[in-house]
């Protein structure tokens, strides 16, 4: 199944979420409507606003209701991203140019926190104390995963549970509260939208792993970004961290790692990736990826058979093989 596949089905609840998307980032602002467009017209998959979609589905849908998860939900997601390319100094994303690379790292930094706050200004039309509880314990947990990430940039020494926090934290935790909170906005069953969130977070955690392999592996047409992005913003991540526990390996990667970061991150990563592909490293992340899919596969068990049920499951084997 490809993405697309789901994007043709719920073709006119998604086209009614982009529209709404544009219309909570544009303000009589010109500046900050200009970057904000700038980066919701440079694509993405709309994962988030599809699980949240998707979810309801379980529960009384109605599009005027779900929009207002699915949209801030969303807009989180991207100022997250604006503000990555800030610390990460990316000059491209999915192939276009980012906020701080067209314009620079002040207005990306307004940028992102303009972005958060539309996304809120959308969510307070949802009457549920619930659903904003924990979507802003979650932004909080979010911004503690990326202060993690820059404490440990470069860091060799950090451990594969250090790097699974993190990412729970930086990823998988708004995609299981994507899940979590459709459901409970369409008054899904309080069983259902438990079974919805572990989905969200197993799904969350395989896709920032498929994210990382890619990173190694894909192509800059596939990613787009260079491959090796993450070594030379000083990003360890787990097939690299693998790679390590390698005796074989570990004291020619350090000594790569070492060099690019001496060159804050200026330097060649042909070598570094190279090291890493010839390693067990990257089927090993893989494995993990797997699992985590299973583990997704197995929280749906239990839901209604209903249509929704099925395209979960299909999202879950594409995020675990996706290209992209």
């Amino acid at each position: 199944m490809k993405l697309m596949d789901l994007f043709v089905k719920m073709k006119g609840d998604l086209n009614e979420i982009e529209a709404e998307l544009e219309r909570a980032i544009t303000s009589d602002h010109t500046l900050m409507t200009e970057t904000s467009v700038h980066l919701l017209k440079a694509g993405g998959k709309r994962f988030r606003p599809i699980v949240v979609l998707l979810s309801g589905k379980f529960g009384h849908y109605r599009l005027d209701v779900m929009k207002n998860v699915a949209v801030p939900l969303e807009l989180i997601h991207m100022a997250s991203l604006v503000h990555d390319d800030v610390i990460d100094d990316a000059e491209t994303r999915r192939g276009q140019l980012t906020v701080k690379s067209k314009w620079d790292n002040r207005i990306a930094m307004y940028t992102g926190d303009y972005i958060h706050g539309k996304a809120l200004t959308v969510a307070t039309k949802l009457d549920n104390p619930r659903i904003h509880q924990i979507l802003s314990k979650a932004m909080v947990e979010m911004c503690i995963g990326e202060m993690e990430q820059v404490r440990d940039f470069f860091n060799t020494e950090q451990s594969v549970r250090q790097y699974l926090l993190r990412i729970r934290r930086k990823t998988a935790l708004l995609i299981a509260i994507s899940c979590q909170l459709g459901a409970l906005a369409a008054e899904t069953e309080e069983r259902h939208a438990n079974r919805l969130y572990r989905f969200g977070y197993n799904v969350g955690m395989a896709f920032q792993i498929r994210d990382d392999v890619l990173d190694l592996c894909g192509t800059e047409k596939q990613i787009g970004k260079p491959p090796g992005s993450d070594i030379r913003q000083g990003n360890i991540t787990l097939p690299v961290l693998l790679a390590l526990q390698e005796t074989a390996i570990r004291p020619k990667l350090l000594q790569e790692i070492d060099r690019i970061q001496q060159t804050d991150g200026a330097g060649d990563t042909a070598e570094a990736i190279r090291l890493i592909r010839s390693s067990n490293g990257i089927k090993q992340a893989e494995a993990l990826a797997d699992r985590y899919t299973q583990k997704a596969l197995s929280a749906l068990e239990g839901l209604p058979d209903l249509a929704a049920k099925k395209s979960l499951k299909d999202i879950a084997r594409f995020v675990n093989k996706r290209n992209y």
